[in-house]
């Protein structure tokens, strides 16, 4: 078991883990609202925006899991909880920058097909 000192620390742990998921969510309606405005933006590109709203539900309800797992010691959950929510981060910002390569893409060839370039 965490001694009070641990404990502590494992509340600012998640704390900041909450804290970023909050500004994770923030940057992900920033964007929807900054593609609402462009022409042409595929169906694809928006339910791929709409799909990041769940992959962050599912990261917070990761990190509730998480804090549990840490205050009874479960190491190995502890790991593989920070690694689920690690790789789902991951995922939500490797599809994030493909997208915004698009937009710049499409922004350079705006003579060119803009749809081709998103997917």
């Amino acid at each position: 078991m965490l001694n009070f000192k641990g404990i502590m620390e494992t509340g600012n742990i998640i704390e900041r883990l909450f804290i970023s998921f909050s500004e994770l969510e923030v940057a992900i309606a920033s964007a929807k609202r900054t593609l609402s405005k462009k022409d042409s933006v595929p169906k694809e590109v928006v339910e791929r925006l709409n799909s990041y709203d769940d992959i962050l539900s599912k990261q917070r309800n990761l990190a509730l899991d998480l804090r549990k797992h840490i205050e009874i010691g479960d190491w190995d959950e502890v790991n593989r909880h920070v690694n689920l929510i690690n790789g789902l981060s991951s995922m939500i910002r490797d599809d994030a920058r493909a997208i915004l390569t698009s937009l710049k893409l499409n922004s350079d060839n705006s003579g060119e097909d803009e749809i081709s370039n998103f997917c």
